[in-house]
């Protein structure tokens, strides 16, 4: 299986958001949980509200059961929303956490360019960055 059916299996089922969707369930209290690097965050702003939190510990951050996550935490029913540059890993975090237990786990169609072209605002910082 190559890169594009990974893929298609990760959003299989998904729920995922437009950029107007995200800042709806923001407002509503959503976890935006943003991975992108930090070359793409100083290229392209910081996404307003958004815990950093760097694809390599994300599951152990937001786990709900596990001992280094993070208060944000809460439960199973936390709806988890992550954004990238583009919309791509985002989408295989998003399906990595509702693995372990975040079923309401998703992502952001486009990614922050999407938002970004969407109207959205971004920031300068600082960052909410979580390790």
């Amino acid at each position: 299986m190559g890169v594009e059916e990974v893929l298609a299996a990760a959003r299989a089922g998904a729920r995922r958001l437009s950029a107007p969707e995200v800042a709806a369930a923001q407002a509503d209290g959503a976890l935006v949980v943003d991975t992108r690097t930090p070359a793409h965050r100083r290229e392209q702003g910081e996404f307003p509200g958004a815990l950093v939190i760097d694809r390599t510990v994300l599951e152990w951050r937001l786990d709900p059961t596990c001992p280094w996550r993070i208060p944000e935490a809460s439960g199973p029913d936390l709806l988890v929303v992550v954004v990238c540059r583009h919309g791509y890993s985002s989408s295989l975090a998003a399906a990595s956490l509702r693995a372990v237990g975040l079923h309401r786990a998703t992502d952001l169609v486009g990614g922050v360019e999407a938002w970004v072209a969407a109207g959205f605002a971004v920031h300068r910082g600082p960052a909410d960055v979580r390790s």
